[in-house]
């Protein structure tokens, strides 16, 4: 345990942001699954209609600091990778 007040506020602050971080990380592992899963069941529309969701989930994170910028880039292009190449093959 902390024992100074400066440590005591710096743990409270940590714990804020574990919290934060976590209800970031888990938005977009939510996210991805659904995709996954809907593609799965040949439901590419609905899976195109959740890219913008998981776009902006994505850019949020990296904005502030759960991700950084090209990871969620590379997330977002192969989510959206995946669906295109879903609506061809349905074609």
């Amino acid at each position: 345990m902390p024992l100074t007040e400066s440590a005591k506020k710096a743990w409270r602050q940590s714990k804020r942001r574990r919290k934060q971080n976590q209800l970031a990380k888990n938005k977009i592992k939510k996210l991805e699954k659904t995709i996954e899963s809907l593609l799965a069941q040949k439901r590419v529309a609905e899976a195109k209609n959740l890219l913008p969701q998981i776009s902006q989930a994505l850019d949020k994170a990296a904005k502030i600091g759960v991700i950084k910028k090209n990871k969620a880039s590379r997330k977002i292009s192969r989510a959206s990778h995946l669906v295109k190449r879903s609506e061809e093959k349905q074609a």
